[in-house]
């Protein structure tokens, strides 16, 4: 196939032509440590393998598409040389006229595939320039497959619960609606129901000869023996459910991606567990004080979270084990503090990042988690911004968790986990008053993390959550 701006050459009448008299129709640049040549061509970026040379002549420049394994690739032949072009996916993968394929984007640096989870459309629908039509599961995200032109859905190429790569195909997308009929699930079942019975007479009418054919006598059947008895059950078999009343359903990519990272996270550290309980007082108090003033200010409600994540921020810089993590032979300390906020969601568990944690104040930390629950829940949180993070909390108590041993999200190496703030007697200056107390627990791998740093770090977040001043002091 050779390029569209070969054919527009030819057919007005000139030879060749230098890449400079092309204009737009080819690009060619070249950065300062670049060992590729890139062009644009057709709306495709097109790499180009070093020392191809200036393009002295288009004759000497054709494209065809070939296939590397499962993926879709081109390869220009120039000058009696073959160069791969790196494919670079867009919203559609080709382009015939008035038909349209609406094609699987590209999910990420380490997804290679998904599961089409549903058609968000049917055959014959109206669409609207990048309006979903389908939604790709993968193993940590929900990606929506976007209409790259508004027309009339003609087809699917593809069925839901298949397995597709960036570049697949699943529907033709038809920009003037032609050839596109609505074909809806319940319209043949429809025309079934619809039909008519026949006529009772006629029903009769059968019948009645049959009738009259019969002999006239008929000798006596012989009575069928009865059914043999149910075999009895012993005393110690178990009675079972019945089949009918057990539902078999696959699990999402995203459940049994959470699984295996769990029973990962197991298999592979050594996990141990230490509690400690926080009086939430004065917390609550600093909330309750403020909470008006930093809404109007701000824009955003004052919760706890932030003042959780301004403590662990505190003890993971006073304990700089808590946040570095096995590599290999080595430990790797990092000097900044990315936090992974845990989210449950109707699709399963989730772990947006807080980047540099460390230079928040608590207003930015209360819009990033707003931001980064409401992407959570509805879906549209991308993989960046659950990649990394150094250190997890997980806040049970929204859900009235009393205590839990929450498990580490690899490859960290410790978790803190929140809970439930209930009213407990507590002894305070020699009396006993009611206090509204939280377990805090920290799940660590002890490989790494010894136990005193562990406590130490278990009692910082106790001191500050106890009494935040310590934040304004650096005390």
């Amino acid at each position: 196939m050779m390029l569209g701006v070969v054919r527009r050459r030819v057919a007005s009448g000139g030879g060749s032509a230098s890449a400079s008299s092309l204009g737009q129709a080819l690009l060619i640049s070249r950065s300062a440590g670049s060992a590729r040549r890139i062009a644009s061509v057709a709306d495709e970026r097109v790499v180009l393998s070093r020392g191809c040379g200036p393009v002295r002549s288009f004759c000497h420049l054709a494209v065809m598409r070939c296939s590397v394994g499962s993926r879709p690739t081109r390869v220009v032949a120039f000058n009696n040389q073959a160069v791969e072009i790196l494919p670079q996916w867009r919203l559609f993968s080709t382009e015939s006229g008035d038909l349209v394929d609406a094609v699987v984007p590209f999910m990420g640096e380490s997804i290679t595939d998904g599961t089409l989870a549903k058609f968000l459309k049917n055959p014959g629908d109206r669409v609207e320039l990048d309006e979903p039509i389908a939604q790709i599961e993968t193993d940590k995200v929900t990606i929506d497959v976007a209409s790259p032109e508004a027309g009339v859905i003609q087809k699917f190429l593809a069925k839901e619960g298949e397995t597709v790569e960036p570049g697949t195909k699943i529907a033709v997308i038809s920009k003037s609606g032609e050839g596109a009929t609505h074909v809806a699930p319940s319209e043949s079942a429809g025309e079934k129901a619809a039909s008519p019975p026949p006529p009772a007479e006629k029903v009769e009418e059968k019948q009645k000869p049959k009738a009259e054919a019969a002999p006239a006598a008929e000798k006596p059947k012989a009575p069928s023996p009865p059914p043999p008895p149910p075999p009895k059950r012993s005393a110690t078999e178990p009675q079972l459910p019945p089949k009918d009343r057990e539902r078999r359903i696959p699990m999402t990519r995203l459940r049994k991606r959470v699984a295996a990272r769990l029973k990962d996270s197991q298999n592979t550290f050594a996990l141990l567990t230490t509690f400690n309980e926080v009086d939430m007082t004065n917390l609550m108090k600093l909330r309750s004080d403020y909470k008006d003033a930093f809404v109007e200010k701000h824009g955003v409600k004052l919760g706890l979270m932030s003042g959780f994540v301004k403590a662990a921020v505190s003890g993971l810089q006073n304990q700089p084990i808590i946040n570095a993590v096995i590599d290999g032979d080595d430990i790797i300390y990092r000097d900044y503090v990315d936090i992974s906020i845990a989210v449950g969601t109707p699709k399963g568990l989730v772990v947006p990042v807080i980047r540099n944690a460390e230079n928040m104040n608590f207003a930015d930390i209360e819009k990033e988690i707003n931001t980064l629950a409401k992407k959570a829940t509805d879906g549209s949180i991308s993989i960046d911004e659950m990649a990394g993070g150094t250190f997890t909390i997980s806040n049970g108590g929204v859900y009235g968790s009393l205590l839990s041993t929450p498990i580490i999200n690899p490859p960290q190496s410790a978790i803190l986990g929140m809970h439930s703030i209930v009213s407990r007697p507590m002894v305070v200056g020699g009396n006993v008053v009611p206090r509204p107390m939280m377990y805090i627990a920290l799940t660590y791998d002890h490989r790494l993390i010894d136990g005193r740093e562990a406590v130490f770090f278990l009692r910082r977040i106790k001191d500050v959550v106890e009494d935040p001043r310590r934040l304004l002091l650096d005390i």
